[in-house]
């Protein structure tokens, strides 16, 4: 199976209209058009049933005291952690895209709505991602957090976050799955039911330094 996308390339910078934040031409983090990227992928396996698409950043500090402070950075090596920003289930074997902003435009305070989803008049169930559990302090934030909220590493970390996008092929045609669930929920439900999968690597940064190194420079919000 092979997963694919026209927003970027595999191990390349995802586009800050395809992000939560960027960072503006005044040096200052603004939200962006989070706008859910391009997906495409073929060669799904003899035997699927259906698919399940996940989003996950594995480079999220595990300790936030010092995340967005200023005058501190957050060394490279520090312990990492996982950030869930995105669960997609039920896609049927028919489908073989998802068009960029298909399923989320705009940064939507307190969240999307779901678990329902349509796409080209396919209904599709979506999780809350992790900004559920990151806003939930936060009163003019907080809230369900459903679908695909893109990428926003802290503006001081010393390492440039990769963002997995990864696909499975399953051999049932639907997660036993109610009601509200988390992408971690999905982790378990597709155990034992895994016939094949693919993934792809995008990377973020909103460290300046980091973008200038990598020739990616910090974008002016995106409409």
């Amino acid at each position: 199976m092979k997963l694919s996308s026209e927003s970027f390339r595999d191990g390349t910078a995802i586009p800050a209209a395809c992000a939560f934040a960027t960072m503006g031409a005044d040096g200052q983090v603004a939200l962006s058009a989070n706008r859910n990227p391009q997906l495409s992928w073929s060669d799904v396996p003899a035997g699927t049933e259906s698919l399940v698409l996940l989003c996950i950043d594995g480079d999220v500090p595990q300790d936030a005291t010092d995340v967005n402070r200023a005058g501190v950075t957050l060394p490279a090596s520090m312990p990492r952690d996982d950030f869930f920003h995105w669960s997609l289930i039920d896609i049927p074997v028919g489908l073989h895209s998802i068009a960029e902003g298909a399923l989320s435009e705009n940064v939507v305070a307190h969240g999307k709505r779901g678990p329902e989803a349509r796409l080209e008049g396919i209904a599709l169930r979506q999780g809350v991602n992790d900004y559920t559990r990151w806003f939930s302090s936060d009163p003019a934030m907080a809230g369900y957090y459903y679908g695909y909220d893109g990428p926003c590493p802290p503006w001081n970390d010393e390492r440039v976050h990769h963002y997995i996008f990864r696909m499975y092929a399953l051999d049932v045609p639907r997660l036993a799955l109610e009601g509200r669930f988390t992408c971690v929920d999905v982790l378990n439900a597709i155990h034992g039911h895994i016939v094949d999968e693919a993934q792809l690597i995008g990377t973020y940064t909103l460290n300046p330094a980091l973008a200038a190194e990598s020739g990616r420079k910090p974008r002016k919000k995106t409409a």
